[in-house]
């Protein structure tokens, strides 16, 4: 005989379990009765079924009155007799009456199924729940629609045979279709973990789940600090697991379990189990290492990318690029100051990131620095301002520093009041080492200049820009200014550049005035001021059209100003426009 019962916890049950009673039984009698396996027990020994094994008691009427004739255990009713179902029992008017008390975990809806000849009721905790109960020729048939409520509930069938052929089948089974069931499994018991530091595995444990509609359970796990993800770590039918992905770095993970029933219903997780893991790993390599300073006061100073799970970090040096590598210190910090790197001289390093267990990373890539050097020439001195027609002649000592690589000239004006000036300056020229003198071109116009020259050495040390005490020097300028003043209300605007070169001369050209206008019929006149007849001379007679001039005529280490005018057909000039260009000396 079979229990139609539908479940994963009743499939896995024996077909047909020991049967257990109170007291040793002796000379048991084993009789088969249509394919049913059947114990005969004394009648003053009390029987006990384990559940969901059903009790089943055999009467001499269709009452249920009386003591029992016979009581056994069956884990299924799926039964017939043609005659008498027992020693003891008349072959009609008896009856038969099935109990089982079980654990439902969180119940849910189940289908009720019952089919026989004659009589069948069905209870569900003292309810009748299906009633067929007439003595009939066929066979007749029954399913209904429960919902059983979480935890344990007793389940009774009594059948009763009138008359002719005996036949009871009766079947309890969840309903699994996801648009029926939305009870969640209970939440799994007893969880527990254990972690093997040998081995680096955790072991987890618990109870199983009493849902007759059970599917399995999921296991999740998280780092410390994290979330559970959606997908589960593994998931199983057992009641146990051993996990040997745990990564040995020496963190904390947390499980969780869950059931999942039929309809796809999850229950919630577990307190969380947690492990410490033993820490094997070695962090990952230090990158990004790098001279991040090489002229730091006290040292060169390589720097590099932080380690996650680094507590602190090795440093370490060689001579030479393949050559032995020896420790030169340790930090807790992203980078590190080697006090003893001697200036000017290379050295090749590689670091390694530590964790808290000791583990030690591989060696970086390496690295090749040198200690720049940390000390600025001294400043410039001698320097001499001398004014001239272009601006100013620079001179100055030669600078003692045996690295120099180069000279900056610095020029500006004072600010401020009387009481407290500042030179407020901007740089002017790059000169080599071997230079000691400096043509300064700008318009000399009697403004009162402030100049200094700079000394850089080869390791880009700036005594202006370490100190910030450089040797001002001021002079005052000579004023070339025409004393003819250039009128306002010139339609021309000119342009002049200053000398290209000891050939070119400086270019003058103008705009303002289109081709065939009245103005420019008769062409442009261009002027230079001559400070000997302290006038503006005509110098040039262009034509309409023209716009540009090359004076090639102005004499180097001069400042030349410049008038143009347009001419109309009468020979009537407009007002003129200004400009003015200073020329270097030749070298």
């Amino acid at each position: 005989m079979h229990l139609n019962l539908n479940l994963n916890l009743n499939r896995r049950t024996a077909l047909n379990p020991a049967r257990r009673t109170t007291t040793a039984v002796a000379a048991a009698v084993v009789l088969t009765t249509a394919g049913t396996l059947l114990t005969a027990l004394p009648a003053s020994a009390a029987t006990t079924c384990t559940s969901p094994v059903y009790k089943r008691q055999f009467f001499a009427n269709t009452s249920f009155s009386g003591t029992p004739k016979k009581t056994d255990c069956d884990n299924a009713i799926d039964q017939t007799w043609t005659g008498s179902p027992a020693t003891g029992l008349p072959k009609d008017n008896f009856g038969v009456r099935y109990a089982v008390t079980r654990d439902f975990g969180s119940g849910g809806p189940f289908a009720l199924a019952a089919s026989g000849l004659d009589g069948i009721r069905v209870y569900v905790d003292g309810v009748r729940k299906i009633d067929l109960w007439k003595n009939v020729s066929t066979t007749v048939s029954k399913t209904v629609n429960v919902t059983i409520p979480s935890g344990k509930h007793t389940v009774r069938v009594d059948y009763v045979n009138w008359t002719g052929s005996a036949r009871v089948k009766f079947g309890y089974t969840p309903r699994t279709s996801a648009t029926v069931d939305a009870v969640k499994p209970l939440t799994p018991t007893s969880a527990s973990v254990s972690y093997d530091t040998a081995t680096g595995k955790a072991k987890l444990t618990w109870a199983k789940n009493k849902e007759m509609d059970l599917a399995g359970y999921r296991l999740y796990r998280r780092l410390k600090g994290t979330t559970f993800g959606a997908t589960p770590l593994v998931t199983t039918t057992g009641t146990s697991y051993t996990d040997a992905t745990l990564p040995v770095t020496g963190a904390a993970y947390y499980y969780e379990v869950r059931a999942h029933d039929k309809a796809g219903n999850s229950s919630s997780g577990t307190a969380d189990l947690g492990v410490t893991t033993v820490d094997r790993t070695a962090p990952a390599t230090p990158a990004g290492l790098d001279i991040t300073d090489a002229s730091e006061t006290g040292g060169l100073r390589i720097g590099w990318s932080p380690v996650e799970g680094a507590a602190s970090y090795r440093v370490y040096r060689a001579a030479t690029e393949n050559g032995t590598y020896s420790r030169v210190g340790t930090t807790d910090q992203p980078s590190y100051r080697d006090a003893t790197a001697q200036v000017r001289t290379s050295y090749y390093y590689r670091v390694t990131a530590l964790d808290a267990a000791g583990n030690e990373s591989a060696r970086s890539v390496i690295v090749k620095g040198a200690r720049r050097d940390e000390t600025p020439p001294p400043a410039v001195t001698g320097l001499t301002a001398t004014p001239t027609e272009y601006g100013f002649a620079l001179n100055w000592d030669a600078n003692p520093a045996p690295d120099l690589f180069r000279y900056v000239v610095y020029a500006g004006e004072l600010v401020g009041d009387e009481e407290e000036q500042v030179c407020s300056v901007h740089e002017v020229e790059w000169l080599d080492a071997e230079t000691t003198s400096y043509d300064y071109t700008t318009l000399p116009d009697g403004e009162e200049r402030c100049l200094f020259v700079d000394a850089v050495d080869s390791s880009w040390n700036s005594h202006y820009k370490w100190t910030r005490s450089p040797n001002i020097v001021t002079s005052t300028e000579l004023d070339m200014t025409p004393s003819v003043p250039t009128p306002e209300g010139s339609p021309l605007h000119l342009t002049v550049d200053r000398a290209l070169g000891a050939e070119e001369g400086n270019r003058l050209f103008w705009q303002g005035l289109l081709e065939g206008t009245p103005e420019t019929a008769g062409g442009f006149r261009v002027y230079r001021w001559n400070p000997v007849t302290d006038s503006y001379e005509k110098i040039l007679t262009a034509g309409d059209g023209v716009d540009e001039f090359e004076d090639t005529g102005v004499k180097h280490g001069t400042t030349s100003y410049y008038w143009v005018t347009a001419v109309s057909a009468d020979g009537t000039e407009s007002l003129p426009a200004g400009g003015w260009a200073v020329t270097a000396p030749t070298s």
